[in-house]
């Protein structure tokens, strides 16, 4: 008997920090010419990122549908959409609702942001009991000064053993903690909704965000094992292009992660 050939429900799309100097809208006119099946929008210092108006002009000029939005959780974003962190995330939340988006990703608090750690778990509870939009606790990675670990987060870079009903599993950042993806992956089980494809080679303490298949992180292995489970969350490709030497070049590396998703989401059976 032939081999079938089994394709999970899982979609496929874009960051639109992959496109990184490039900006939001090149985000989706990309996303549409190269046949993504949407984007995650990463909310940034890009203003376009920020308004919900715009974006969902630019989703129903391209036909490219908004499937994530990706919270101003980093350093650099910390007065984006204010400084409350729970304000960040109803709006978040709300710009989701508007534009069907399924999946809200979130980092953990750092650690000095007392009041919002200490209620992080509970505070993702009481929301979700709000919206049928999923909150996503990603995965991060501890910060190496003078040979030691230092933890920036809160309660942990590794949501995995927390009661967080879903979270995010970055391949990047498993490359630059040290974790075995796969075994994470594992253990999340059913609590995995959400993945940011990239590749690593975790030699330093740098996010490399790679495209896949060019680091050491299994990335073609956790793609097959979600063909075989019958995933149906997202797979993000979350890449560092901005060392493209040209826009051709950005464009052949972002048509390669798409090509490296389809076919290891293609599972035989």
């Amino acid at each position: 008997m032939a081999d079938v050939i089994r394709v999970p429900n899982a979609k496929i799309a874009l960051s639109t920090a992959s496109v990184y100097p490039e900006r939001t809208p090149d985000a989706f006119e990309l996303a549409a010419r190269l046949g993504y099946d949407g984007v995650e929008i990463m909310v940034g210092a890009d203003p376009v990122s920020q308004d919900i108006d715009v974006i969902e002009r630019l989703s129903d000029h391209y036909h490219v549908p908004v499937l994530a939005i990706h919270a101003p959780c980093l350093l650099v974003t910390q007065r984006v959409w204010g400084r409350d962190p729970w304000a960040k995330l109803v709006k978040a939340r709300k710009a989701a609702e508007r534009l069907g988006a399924q999946t809200v990703v979130v980092h953990p608090p750092f650690r000095w942001q007392r009041d919002y750690a200490r209620d992080f778990e509970t505070g993702l509870a009481r929301m979700r009991d709000e919206t049928d939009v999923t909150f996503a606790v990603e995965n991060m990675f501890p910060l190496r000064a003078r040979g030691n670990d230092v933890v920036p987060y809160s309660p942990d870079w590794n949501p995995i053993d927390y009661d967080f009903p879903q979270v995010t599993l970055d391949l990047s950042h498993t490359a630059v903690s040290g974790s075995d993806a796969m075994e994470m992956a594992g253990k999340l089980g059913d609590r995995l909704a959400h993945v940011h494809l990239a590749d690593g080679l975790g030699v330093t303490n740098k996010d490399e965000h790679l495209v896949p298949g060019r680091g050491n992180q299994p990335c073609a292995q956790l793609l097959e094992r979600l063909a075989t489970t019958g995933y149906s969350g997202l797979v993000v490709l979350e890449v560092n292009t901005r060392k493209a030497t040209s826009r051709t070049e950005r464009v052949d590396d972002l048509a390669e992660g798409l090509a490296f998703a389809r076919l290891h989401l293609a599972a035989s059976r």
